[in-house]
């Protein structure tokens, strides 16, 4: 299954999710790639922070990545792809590559205005690959916040279902990101982690793919 996280608008949190949904599906035994696709290099960066990543990284960003990156994939039995903002022709390699597209929307109108154009890039390559699937997910909710009406509206209108993991902004995804390190390595048993296992376990579900198996498993159900 090859997953993209796409939206126009920088800083939803695409880096953040991409690395630790590929640490969630390497924790549970599988062989998984991450493409970073955004020229600012944040997944490689961060990788480079370490010794070895628990997963393989691979720099990509390229208008005419998609052939290659499904060439890539077949190696792996779970690909993810951190796609670039501000880059329309990448998103687009991106989104044509993927079995399923992941936007990360803030709760505000801002990401999901921003959003639009990644909604029609994905409507047109539905065209063309019929079982490419996508979703909306919440990312960097403020804890305790109820999400606005506009943004479940604005995902109505545009026939995309929301996932129902809320991703919340929280001070360990930042600073894991900044120490080279996974969700899971810098705080584990975290509400954090649970969010990841959660989320992770979802997108799976809608791609009909079995996923997380022991403590993850049950963390991710609750």
């Amino acid at each position: 299954m090859i997953i993209a996280f796409v939206n126009q608008k920088g800083g939803t949190g695409k880096t953040t999710l991409s690395v630790n949904v590929a640490a969630a599906l390497a924790k549970s035994g599988f062989k998984v790639l991450l493409i970073d696709a955004d020229k600012q290099g944040s997944a490689s960066t961060w990788a480079s922070l370490r010794q070895e990543t628990p997963f393989q990284v691979v720099s990509m960003a390229r208008e005419n990545m998609a052939r290659d990156a499904m060439k890539m994939a077949a190696d792996y039995q779970h690909t993810i792809i951190d796609g670039p903002p501000h880059a329309q022709e990448v998103a687009r390699s991106c989104i044509i590559a993927s079995d399923f597209v992941v936007l990360p929307i803030e709760p505000s109108g801002l990401s999901t205005w921003a959003s639009d154009l990644t909604v029609k890039q994905v409507r047109e390559a539905q065209e063309y690959k019929p079982t490419l699937k996508c979703g909306f997910v919440v990312s960097r909710k403020i804890g305790k916040t109820v999400i606005g009406r506009d943004i479940r509206a604005m995902a109505a209108e545009a026939g995309i279902p929301i996932l129902k993991t809320d991703i919340e902004q929280r001070v360990p995804f930042a600073e894991s990101m900044t120490m080279g390190q996974t969700i899971f390595e810098w705080a584990p048993g975290s509400p954090a982690v649970s969010e990841i296992n959660r989320l992770t376990l979802e997108i799976m579900r809608y791609g009909n793919e079995d996923v997380l198996t022991g403590p993850e498993a049950k963390t991710a159900n609750g």
